[in-house]
């Protein structure tokens, strides 16, 4: 099916400038938005389902965590790799096979008969999910070669990837109202089937014209070094030094990625171009992403369960009460531009970062029965300033990269953004998990078993107190409830503190240089490639 935006594209699969000016761009944008709100949505669509899943498939607790981060971890150990995959055999085509995969491992994942079932179809669809997120944003540089048309474009595209991720709470609410827990990903398959057929029409192709070899030794160090070392920091985090394959796991971990990084410098044309960090808009870009989303995914992700288990929502009534998430991540989303133009990035992302940091601390604050008003007002806050920081920083990603390496480039945004997740859930949720089973005082007399049960989750203690005479429920539902709370509340104090460290960081990367300082000019804030300068004053008009 041909394109009609593939009219004599150019090396970044461009066309000519009367195609530029039709229609049909942003058309094509509206296809890609709906391609990344979909893995988006995937990535939390399943946090409302984790009660239904708990007493369906009677996980463990490490297995409840892994049904939550497998998606993320292995969709983070394979962006660089496809999207410097996508680079060299289209990013059109590696995005629609992407997507048929996609659907073909929803529904593994939707009939899956036991937990370790789902971790294997969760993971499949991160390998699927992997080579959509960043042929997505590079196609945004082939459909808007403009810079300005472009930073409207990343916007509207930021807007989606958050509210996607903010939207799937409430998405999932719905289904569960009225379906069981797999119909969450079901919902993916008419999507899938929209997707392949407008991007087949719409979307131009675009690859990078000089791609060199497919180095394989790369793409399986990058896998097991980001895997080895999310894998070792989560077993840390969860379990301290119990077992010496923690440690083991992690430095190997370490050792890939520190080989990965050494080859990519010597290799003519490397899987990954790592001296992009060199550019301090680059680094500050992927490091507030990456920060941001481990603060984020991890204390929302638990406030799902919290909302139902604690505080008795119904999925439906979760997912709105999370709905100020979603509002603020696409308002955020479209404002980005704006704000950055009057204001510059270096403010911007610095003031949004903080917003998100003090949006969490407020959860650290609630209580079993803390008025809703105090968890929608940290919701709404913590949805504006993502979607700001995610907006500005895949701009400032896109910007500094070279046109020929923008699915690499973007590669590594998502892969900060989805390593973020993957950690914030492993990270966050071992602290919560750890804080509950330490604070958790199972009545006397209770047996073993179902203490047992009770101590490796909250969704467990709900249904050990099924099984006990009233008055003994209540007391384990009392110290479950209480002691999930506290680990919450200290989950996000942690979270808050790692995204104020984030805006420091950021704004001392994008401090004003001098003229020959890459992106920035004397006596100028640092700004989003493709806005225009804007100086350390807010402009009045």
């Amino acid at each position: 099916m041909s394109s009609p935006l593939a009219v004599r594209p150019d090396h970044t699969g461009a066309g000519r400038s009367d195609h530029r000016r039709s229609g049909h761009r942003w058309t094509g944008l509206g296809v890609l938005v709906l391609a990344v709100t979909l893995v988006a949505v995937d990535a939390t669509v399943l946090s409302l389902a984790i009660p239904s899943i708990t007493e369906t498939l009677r996980p463990s607790g490490t297995q409840l965590l892994w049904i939550g981060d497998a998606y993320s971890f292995v969709l983070a150990g394979l962006l660089v790799s496809m999207g410097a995959l996508s680079d060299r055999l289209g990013r059109k085509r590696v995005l629609l096979a992407g997507s048929a995969a996609f659907g073909a491992a929803s529904l593994l994942a939707a009939y899956a008969p036991s937990p370790g079932w789902l971790i294997l179809a969760r993971a499949l669809l991160g390998v699927a999910g992997a080579t959509i997120m960043p042929s997505t944003l590079s196609l945004i540089r082939a459909l808007f070669p403009d810079a300005r048309e472009r930073a409207t474009a990343i916007g509207i595209w930021g807007a989606g990837a958050t509210a996607g991720a903010a939207l799937g709470p409430l998405v999932g609410g719905v289904l569960l109202e009225h379906f069981w827990w797999g119909s969450v990903f079901l919902l993916n398959l008419p999507v899938m089937v929209l997707l392949l057929v407008f991007g087949a029409w719409l979307l131009p192709e675009s690859r990078d014209p000089r791609p060199g070899r497919w180095d394989m030794p790369s793409v399986l160090l990058s896998m097991a070094g980001v895997i080895g070392a999310v894998y070792g920091i989560k077993e840390f985090a969860a379990h301290g030094l119990a077992s010496w394959t923690t440690p083991a796991t992690f430095v190997l971990g370490a050792a890939a990625l520190a080989l990965f990084v050494r080859r990519q410098l010597r290799l003519p044309t490397p899987l990954l171009e790592v001296r992009l960090f060199r550019d301090p808009r680059f680094t500050a870009a992927v490091v507030s992403s990456l920060i941001s989303l481990i603060g984020l995914s991890g204390v929302i992700f638990f406030m799902s369960q919290y909302l139902q288990l604690v505080r008795g929502y119904s999925p439906l009534s979760a997912g709105v009460a999370e709905l100020p998430a979603f509002v603020g991540s696409v308002v955020g989303g479209l404002l980005t531009a704006r704000l950055a133009r009057r204001a510059g990035a270096r403010r911007v992302l610095t003031v949004s970062l903080l917003v998100m940091g003090l949006g969490i601390a407020v959860l650290g604050l609630i209580r079993v029965d803390s008025a809703y008003l105090l968890i929608g007002s940290s919701f709404l806050a913590l949805g504006t300033a993502e979607g700001v920081v995610y907006t500005l920083s895949s701009d400032l990603v896109l910007g500094t990269a070279p046109a020929d390496k923008a699915g690499a480039a973007s590669a590594v945004s998502e892969t900060a953004y989805e390593l973020g997740a993957a950690l914030g859930i492993a990270l966050v949720g071992s602290v919560v998990t750890a804080l509950y089973a330490g604070s958790l005082t199972v009545p006397p007399n209770t047996d073993p078993a179902l203490a047992d049960q009770a101590g490796q989750s909250l969704g467990g203690a709900v249904q050990a107190a099924a099984t006990l005479p009233g008055d003994l429920a209540g007391q384990l539902l009392t110290s479950a409830n209480n002691a999930f709370v506290h680990g919450i509340n200290i989950a996000a104090w942690v979270s808050a503190a790692l995204l104020l460290t984030s805006a420091a960081f950021a704004r001392h990367l994008l401090r004003p240089r001098d003229n020959n300082d890459t992106g920035t000019s004397t006596g100028t804030t640092p700004t989003a490639p493709g806005l225009p300068e804007a100086h350390s004053e807010p402009a009045h008009h």
